[in-house]
C-alpha cells in the first residue's frame, strides 16, 4: 500500500476532530501582546490558556533583555551544537545559575523540553536498567519510557501502593542482573489535571528500595515551594531528588530547559544527550533574556504571590459554583464534567463566543479515557476583576448545565 493512500485513511486520536475542529478548538490563533486579555477571532477574550504562570511575558524588564540580546547577538549565535562551536560563557553561567537556585551541584541548558526529557531518559538508563514510572506521565516521559530497550513497569496515578508493588517487580527482576539499576519517574505538578506527584512519600520508598529518582518540575518551578525552586521544595524533599528538570516554557514565559544533578552525572549527559550533541545550542537572546526571567523570579516574591492570589480566587469560586476540580493543589486549573467530548466542546464554544472567557477543553489522549475537562491556567498578570468575571460566566454555564442547554 502507497504510504500517503494509508495515512489518508488513518485517524489518529486527536486527528478525528480535524475536519470539525481546526482553527477553533485545535490550533487556534490568539493574537496581540500576551496576556489576561487577547483577541480571538477578531474579539477581546479573557485568556486562561497561556502558560505564563509569573507574567514575565510582557514586563518591561523582559522585553528589555529580550530586544538587547537581539540586537547585540542576532538570533544565529552561537552557530552549531554546543559539543562542536556553540557553546560560551553565558550558557554555562546560567547553567550554574539555575543548579543552584534548585540545590544541585550542576545543570545543563536543554534546547527544548519535549526533547530534552527524552533524551535524558535514553540517557540515564540502557538495556539492563528498569524504568518505573506514573501511568499519568507527560507525553514526553511515555515516548522516553517507550523508547527504552529494558524493562519497565508503570504504577497507576500516584498510587503508592501501586508503586511499592512496581518497586517490588522491578527489584525481584534485577536479582539475577548486577548490571542494571531502577529509574523512578514521575511528575512534580501533573500539568493537565493539577494534583502533584507526592514526592515525599515516593522519597520514603528509599529507606526501602535502591532506586534514583527524576522528576518533571516542568509545571513546579518558578510556582512551587518557597522560593519557587519547584515541588521537591514545597515537600521539603529536593534534596532526595537524583535528577531534576525543569523547562523556560511555563514560569520563566521562554524557551528551552534544564536539568540539574550532581556534577559527574551532569558531565555524563553532557556528552550522551542526543538531542543537544546533534542539535544547535540556544541561541544567545534566548539565554540572555532566561538570566533575565530568573533574575526576577528570585529576586521579586511578589510575582509568585500574585499568582497564588489568583489561583486561590479562581478555584475558590469554581468550587463555590459547585464544579469538581479534581484533587489540584496548583496553579492548574481543571474544571472536570460528566458527559462526552461534544458536550465540552459546546462548553467552549460558548464561553468563547457568548462571555469572552478562552479557556482549553482537554480530552483523550492527552487525558486518560473516560475523563474530559477545560483547563485554566492563572497567571500573575490576571487581576482578580478577570476573576469575578470568568466566575460568573462559569455560574451561568453551572445553571444551562442543570438545565440540560449543552446536551440537547
Amino acid at each position: 500500500m502507497d504510504i500517503f493512500k494509508k495515512l489518508d485513511t488513518s485517524k489518529t486520536d486527536l486527528g478525528k476532530y480535524q475536519a470539525s475542529v481546526h482553527g477553533y478548538m485545535t490550533f487556534p490563533k490568539l493574537e496581540g501582546e500576551i496576556g489576561p486579555v487577547m483577541k480571538f477571532q477578531g474579539k477581546d477574550v479573557i485568556t486562561w490558556s497561556v502558560n505564563n504562570y509569573l507574567g514575565l511575558a510582557n514586563t518591561p524588564e523582559v522585553r528589555k533583555a529580550d530586544a538587547d540580546a537581539a540586537a547585540k547577538y542576532g538570533m544565529a549565535y552561537p552557530m552549531g551544537a554546543r559539543m562542536m562551536t556553540g557553546n560560551t560563557k553565558y550558557h554555562e553561567e546560567l547553567e550554574q545559575k539555575l543548579a543552584n537556585f534548585v540545590g544541585k551541584e550542576s545543570g545543563y541548558l536543554l534546547n527544548y523540553g519535549y526533547q530534552g526529557m527524552l533524551s535524558i531518559i535514553d540517557s540515564l538508563v540502557d538495556r539492563n536498567d528498569v524504568i518505573v514510572y506514573d501511568s499519568d506521565s507527560h507525553a514526553c516521559i511515555l515516548d522516553g519510557a517507550r523508547l527504552h530497550m529494558g524493562k519497565r513497569f508503570v504504577y497507576k496515578h500516584n498510587d503508592m501502593e501501586s508503586l511499592d508493588k512496581q518497586l517490588a517487580h522491578a527489584t525481584k527482576f534485577l536479582e539475577s542482573n548486577d548490571k542494571g539499576g531502577i529509574l523512578v519517574i514521575t511528575e512534580g505538578v501533573f500539568g493537565m489535571e493539577g494534583d502533584l506527584g507526592n514526592l515525599k512519600a515516593i522519597t520514603d520508598f528509599k529507606e526501602k528500595y535502591n532506586f534514583r529518582l527524576f522528576i518533571d518540575d516542568a509545571h513546579g518551578f518558578g510556582t512551587m515551594g518557597k522560593t519557587g525552586a519547584g515541588t521537591g521544595e514545597h515537600y521539603g524533599v529536593q534534596d532526595k531528588v537524583d535528577v531534576y528538570f525543569g523547562t523556560f516554557a511555563k514560569a520563566m514565559a521562554g524557551i528551552g530547559g534544564f536539568v540539574a544533578s550532581e556534577k559527574h552525572i551532569v558531565d555524563y549527559l553532557r556528552y550522551t544527550m542526543r538531542s543537544q550533541i546533534f542539535a544547535k545550542a540556544l541561541p544567545m537572546p534566548m539565554v540572555l533574556g532566561a538570566f533575565k526571567r530568573l533574575e526576577m523570579l528570585q529576586n521579586n516574591p511578589e510575582y509568585k504571590n500574585k499568582l497564588w492570589e489568583i489561583v486561590n480566587a479562581l478555584q475558590k469560586g469554581l468550587k463555590e459554583n459547585g464544579f469538581n476540580l479534581g484533587e489540584t493543589e496548583s496553579p492548574v486549573t481543571p474544571v472536570f464534567f460528566d458527559g462526552d467530548d461534544t458536550m465540552v466542546i459546546k462548553i467552549t464554544k460558548d464561553l468563547r463566543e457568548n462571555y469572552g472567557i478562552f479557556c482549553s477543553a482537554v480530552v483523550y489522549p492527552v487525558i486518560p479515557k473516560g475523563k474530559i475537562m477545560l483547563r485554566l491556567i492563572p497567571t500573575a498578570a490576571h487581576t482578580l476583576e478577570h476573576v469575578e468575571k470568568t466566575i460568573a460566566a462559569f455560574s451561568e454555564i453551572q445553571e444551562k448545565l442543570k438545565k440540560g442547554v449543552y446536551t440537547n
